[in-house]
């Protein structure tokens, strides 16, 4: 018999399978995306020591903020000026499970506009 998954269980599958190919270096982080109803939330993360370098969300951005694609490439841009100044050139784009489609995918383009190669 089929087994059935549902949506959660499904991302978490697709999220698995991301994180046993990539990882992060203090030279290299890992740049992981957290999408939810309230908001977009970023982080760069060195895998080797388990610490968070730099992170960007929502609440970042003031009082009159929305969950759209623009201010998702908001955040994405903060980040990518955050890891500038910390002097991280490279990074690897974990997704999270989610699909490269509108937020994730802005938040991945505007941290490369900042000059982060991912």
């Amino acid at each position: 018999m089929k087994k059935m998954y549902n949506k959660v269980e499904k991302r978490s599958r697709r999220h698995a399978r991301v994180r046993a190919k990539i990882s992060g270096t203090p030279e290299c982080p890992r740049v992981a995306v957290h999408r939810s109803l309230q908001g977009v939330s970023v982080q760069a993360i060195d895998d080797l020591s388990g610490k968070t370098l730099a992170q960007a969300n929502f609440q970042e951005l003031g009082k009159k903020r929305k969950n759209t694609v623009v201010e998702a490439a908001a955040i994405g841009k903060l980040l990518g000026d955050r890891l500038a100044k910390l002097g991280v050139k490279r990074a690897v784009f974990d997704r999270a499970g989610y699909l490269y489609h509108g937020k994730v995918k802005a938040v991945a383009e505007s941290v490369r506009e900042s000059g982060i190669t991912m």
